[in-house]
């Protein structure tokens, strides 16, 4: 009977080990070839490295040398730096071993309700934290709870974080990371020093992107780069992401302009002076084309009011009150889009607008 036990069990250990092997390999063959997002991959390691934030890398650095943080309110445009920054500095206070203990990052998609807050976080802020790191060199005695997209946050959980701030103080440090400050309740802006977050300079982007195109080895000429600049508004991962994506989709010849163009989602100029003329001719029928062959190309009326509302503006063939009918208007379409209403409706209603305001005259 134990020769009878043993027999299939000596012949099935063989097979299980060739597996494990080879499943070992193919890990490790994984682990060499993992591709990483470029946004990542780029995102700065430390202080030094965050570009064009000069006031706020000054007052970090002093507190780094210190060792000591005041609770932080980060806010700004998306893609300026604000969560790369509070992470590089977090880094360089407790070091690559410290860091998952020291720091815990709450993002919106992370649920964040006043239970979170009662429970989690407050777990979280009363742990004491020792001053000394594996390397030997000082580390502060506190752990840095990251609270990102905090304008997200409801009042009664902002509310319930006040408290936990104030008697936390001793091991904890808070930095909350909004778009938008005025979202922030005011008990809680007052017990923060505030930091904005300008948008990039176009110098600043254009130098980065070059950087990484050298690194990667990506061909793209210095006017495309300037216009992947001016499409990503100041947000440098935005503009990183394209970049990425276009160079995935060309596969090593050169990126132009109008992939760029393609990629972002951008209308084409034609097409928008197309939909101009098509309003001024006076014709609904035409119109009524020309704004369904618009929904039907895939593009979106969001970015077709933001892309109009510059060409509007911007142009000197409208009169100051054709101009300001034709804004107004574009602010409501704006808004019942967010609102999730229909696109082609809201489209034809606009033009509709602007058709009544150029034929006036």
């Amino acid at each position: 009977m134990q020769a009878f036990l043993k027999g299939p069990a000596s012949i099935s250990t063989k097979p299980v080990a060739a597996k494990e092997k080879s499943a070992a390999g193919s890990s490790g063959e994984g682990k060499r070839t993992k591709p990483i997002p470029w946004v990542e991959k780029y995102r700065p390691k430390n202080v030094d490295e965050v570009a064009f934030q000069d006031e706020v890398v000054a007052v970090l650095k002093k507190s780094l040398e210190g060792a000591d943080l005041p609770n932080l309110l980060f806010y700004g445009p998306p893609g300026t730096g604000k969560t790369s920054t509070i992470l590089a500095a977090a880094r360089e206070l407790f070091g690559p071993d410290l860091f998952r203990q020291r720091v815990l990052e709450l993002n919106a998609s992370d649920e964040r309700g006043i239970q979170v807050i009662r429970e989690k976080v407050k777990a979280f802020a009363q742990l004491t934290a020792s001053g000394s790191r594996s390397d030997g060199k000082m580390c502060p005695p506190f752990k840095i709870v990251i609270l990102d997209e905090a304008d997200s946050m409801t009042s009664a959980a902002q509310a319930a974080l006040r408290r936990t701030m104030e008697k936390e103080s001793k091991t904890t440090r808070f930095c909350l990371i909004c778009n938008y400050i005025s979202r922030i309740i005011e008990p809680l802006t007052s017990r923060c020093s505030k930091f904005r977050f300008k948008p990039l300079s176009d110098s600043i982007q254009q130098q980065r992107l070059l950087d990484v195109s050298e690194k990667e080895h990506v061909k793209i000429s210095n006017e495309s780069v300037s216009y992947l600049v001016k499409v990503s508004e100041g947000d440098l991962r935005k503009a990183i992401t394209f970049l990425q994506s276009a160079t995935r989709l060309m596969g090593g010849k050169e990126i132009t302009e109008k992939i760029i163009t393609e990629i972002a989602g951008i209308i084409p100029k034609e097409t928008i002076d197309e939909l101009l003329l098509g309003c001024q001719s006076g014709s609904f029928e035409k119109l009524e084309t020309l704004a369904k062959n618009l929904i039907n190309e895939g593009f979106a009326v969001a970015q077709l009011v933001n892309q109009l509302h510059d060409t509007i503006v911007e142009s000197e063939d409208y009169s100051d009150k054709q101009k300001s009918a034709i804004v107004e208007k574009l602010a409501e379409v704006d808004k019942c889009l967010a609102d999730g209403a229909d696109e082609f409706l809201q489209l034809m209603s606009l033009c509709a607008l602007v058709m009544q305001q150029l034929t006036q005259n």
